[in-house]
């Protein structure tokens, strides 16, 4: 079973930075999940799945990872570019498209 070590991201429906220096680590199924005949739900016999590790350091994680004999890989996210914008944007006399509500 392998673990992801990743940065996880903002959601979009967050305007915050908090918990964003964070690393992850995750495990990753090596068995397919079981579909419940009955209700329809995905299943899986590995609770390890389950679990989202945080570390303060990429270090951290892989030394984690290393002393527990995890097998992983690390992934990278790109770095997002923010544009600012203030709000008097929005009623710019040579905006290109008409601002509604």
């Amino acid at each position: 079973m392998f673990a992801k070590i990743y940065k996880p991201e903002a959601s979009a429906m967050t305007s915050g930075r908090a918990n964003l220096d964070m690393w992850c680590l995750e495990y990753q199924s090596a068995q397919p999940s079981i579909i419940d005949p009955l209700t329809g739900n995905a299943r899986n016999v590995d609770t390890r799945e389950q679990l989202e590790l945080r570390f303060d350091s990429l270090e951290d994680a892989v030394a984690y990872a290393k002393a527990n004999g995890i097998p992983h890989r690390i992934v990278d996210r790109p770095k997002s570019k923010r544009i600012p914008r203030s709000y008097s944007e929005n009623f710019d006399y040579d905006r290109k498209l008409p601002w509604t509500h």
